[in-house]
């Protein structure tokens, strides 16, 4: 009975050894795939902080202004102006009578509740 019991206690040891094995393997693929992963998010950050500020150079005033007068032939761009736009009483809303009334709106929020 002893020797079973020794079998059994010595299969279960090394049983959980493999298994730790297994786990520490996985554990340190996981980590290099994560520390990978790092690696690239901060490679796509790098990028984009470069493509930000090509961006942001490209769309220089002084430069988009060269191109309009550049390309005025074709794009009829002009310069805007601070009189170009409009003040908020001018903008013409609808009639109060023509809008939409809510009074007998139907509650559609639990329509997905039914059986």
């Amino acid at each position: 009975m002893r020797m079973i019991l020794f079998m059994t206690t010595a299969l279960a040891v090394i049983g959980l050894a493999v298994w730790a094995y297994q786990e520490n393997y996985r554990t340190q693929n996981a980590i290099s795939e994560t520390e990978r992963l790092q690696g690239e998010i901060g490679e796509a950050r790098a990028r984009l902080a470069v493509l930000r500020a090509e961006w942001a150079y490209l769309n220089r005033p002084e430069r988009l202004r060269d191109l309009a007068q550049i390309n005025y032939d074709s794009l009829q761009l002009l310069p805007l102006r601070p009189d170009q736009f409009g003040k908020i009483d001018q903008v013409a809303f609808p009639p109060r009578d023509t809008l939409i009334d809510l009074d007998d709106a139907v509650d559609v929020s639990s329509a997905g509740d039914r059986p």
